[in-house]
């Protein structure tokens, strides 16, 4: 896959660039979904968690509404994309920016790994000051025959893969992290609990060890793969299925997309 596009917001309107990467920049606020030909999951929860995690008192002269309407207009509207926007500084200097990525391939099945080591989040209840770590979690992972890495709490109960969020059935329970365990409040998950709410169906909210998840049938939820079922957990618990459940949901999932304005 090439390098994807990336337009910066200059002087009201997104301008084509190719050396924005060439200096280093710390990304402070960040989202993206996925476009399946121009229709998308939950758009308006993508722009609401970008909004809100832009610090508005630090940098005033930013017109973040006016970008957001304007890379979603950049969109193509055919094809499978992943875009993603970025609040960033460089050289001390505030940057929106759009990447136009193409969509990676998407696949119904997840292998996890715990990570052991310290927890490097800095910002764990936002999106983007932790993209950089979180991919550095997620290589680690790979190279010990998974797919992505599971952070703990200090306690050490499940807060979230380093790219998603987790969720687990009891029964005909769907549980999902405590609401103190530190974590992104992830927008697929988000849509998830919606259909859930709207059909009835019992939510718990836990504190628990990866050990705790045994035999039970565990998601992994983000933008551009929707739900994944994890098939296994490296030197962890040995996870279950329920035949026709993941699919069932997957679909009523996609039922939720949506034509880009």
């Amino acid at each position: 896959m090439s390098a994807a596009p990336v337009s910066l917001w200059r002087d009201g309107r997104l301008e084509p660039r190719e050396d924005c990467d060439v200096l280093p920049a710390t990304i402070e606020a960040a989202d993206s979904w996925l476009v399946a030909d121009g229709a998308v999951r939950a758009l308006e929860l993508h722009r609401s968690r970008f909004m809100t995690s832009i610090p508005r008192g630090r940098y005033p002269q930013l017109d973040p509404g006016v970008f957001w309407e304007a890379s979603i207009a950049a969109i193509p509207r055919e094809g499978l994309w992943f875009p993603r926007v970025e609040l960033r500084t460089q050289l001390l200097t505030p940057q929106l920016l759009m990447r136009l990525r193409e969509a990676p391939e998407l696949r119904r099945s997840i292998v996890l790994r715990t990570h052991a080591g310290r927890d490097p989040r800095r910002a764990a209840r936002f999106k983007g000051p932790d993209l950089e770590a979180m991919t550095r979690l997620r290589t680690e992972a790979q190279r010990h025959g998974a797919d992505e890495a599971v952070l703990l709490s200090p306690q050490g109960f499940v807060a979230e893969g380093s790219t998603t969020s987790l969720a687990w059935w009891r029964g005909d329970a769907l549980c999902v992290p405590a609401g103190d365990i530190e974590r992104i409040d992830g927008v697929t998950l988000r849509s998830v609990l919606a259909l859930t709410t709207a059909m009835g169906i019992d939510v718990l909210h836990e504190s628990v060890t990866p050990a705790e998840l045994e035999g039970l049938e565990v998601w992994a939820l983000n933008a551009v793969h929707g739900i994944r079922i994890v098939t296994s957990w490296v030197d962890g618990p040995a996870t279950a299925e329920e035949p026709g459940r993941f699919a069932a949901w997957q679909a009523r999932l996609e039922a939720l997309r949506r034509p880009l304005p």
